[in-house]
């Protein structure tokens, strides 16, 4: 049989793997009727609202700035993504499915109080709040690229502290090898978590040696204040050499474990979204191809780079 790889952006309607054997995304909001495949179309030039209203929800946000020395070590060698840009344009599917109206979604989002519970397989399991944990971390701005697996990429400066600080403070013991991340549930406030298709809340994973990873931030803030509710306010993880599914939003637990997790689109089409979930332009998504990617706001396309260009960062992590 022979299989066509669509070049660059071309994303054909037809799916490599029978339909019968998975689940992809666009079934997902297909089966919710919330969007059709427009919902995973790749929008074009600077066609993301830049209206008043994005602006005027991001006031409170910005008002609440964070003063981050700036890290120099982490720096992109391309222009920064337009703020209101960024905060158009989200993936957030506890929300809608659809990306450009998520920033109109999230008011009911209660983000303070929030307590991050930690555990499993470690020495000092704890309960905090995020005000109180941040206050025993490191906060520093790094400027990242960040890629969508749906081939739309950005440039953001992240604020937020080393994963490997909170690994370090609660000591996993030697029998741990993997961490946990879960997000939220509460169904009143994130409309889509009423939908019973889907497996709320959120959860994804990492192996220990990728948390300790120098690149993997927990973040708190953007553009130097704390995070708008559609980035994953008020703490997420930033793991920029992955696709950004990986980067799972709005954490409430991590939990060190000895095993392998499932994670959540893994667990949902297994065979588009691999555990691993690395940058890499030779694999193929099963619909469309990996090789290029457009910057949202310009529309500039761009050769995708290995690991993100994150290479001497991580290969090591994946030499077998």
């Amino acid at each position: 049989m022979l299989i066509k790889i669509p070049k660059g952006w071309e994303i054909p309607e037809n799916q490599v793997t029978p339909e019968s054997d998975y689940v992809s995304r666009r079934k997902f909001i297909q089966n919710m009727g919330l969007a059709g495949a427009g919902a995973l179309t790749l929008m074009n030039g600077c066609a993301w609202a830049k209206g008043k209203g994005v602006e005027e929800q991001l006031k409170d946000s910005q008002a609440q700035k964070i003063d981050a020395p700036h890290n120099e070590n982490f720096v992109v060698n391309a222009e920064l993504t337009d703020e209101v840009v960024a905060a158009s344009y989200n993936n957030f599917y506890e929300f809608t499915t659809t990306k450009d109206r998520v920033w109109k979604l999230v008011d009911k989002f209660q983000t303070r109080p929030w307590e991050i519970e930690v555990g499993g397989l470690v020495e000092n399991p704890m309960t905090v709040d995020l005000s109180d944990l941040v206050k025993k971390m490191s906060l520093e701005e790094r400027i990242y690229r960040f890629r969508c697996v749906e081939a739309w990429a950005m440039v953001v400066p992240w604020i937020g502290f080393p994963m490997k600080e909170l690994v370090n403070l609660v000591q996993p013991k030697s029998s741990a090898k993997y961490v946990k991340m879960l997000t939220f549930l509460r169904p009143n406030e994130a409309p889509q978590q009423k939908q019973g298709r889907l497996p709320w809340p959120y959860f994804e994973g990492l192996t220990i040696e990728e948390a300790m990873n120098d690149l993997t931030l927990l973040v708190t803030g953007i553009y130097g204040h704390v995070l708008p509710k559609q980035h994953g306010a008020p703490i997420r993880l930033v793991v920029p050499w992955k696709y950004g599914f990986k980067s799972i939003k709005s954490i409430v637990s991590i939990e060190f474990t000895s095993r392998k997790p499932r994670t959540f689109w893994n667990t949902l089409a297994p065979r588009e979204y691999d555990f691993w979930a690395n940058v890499n332009p030779t694999v193929p998504h099963p619909r469309w191809s990996q090789a290029m990617e457009r910057m949202i706001g310009t529309g500039e396309r761009r050769s995708t780079d290995m690991f993100n260009g994150y290479q001497s960062y991580v290969t090591h992590l994946y030499k077998t």
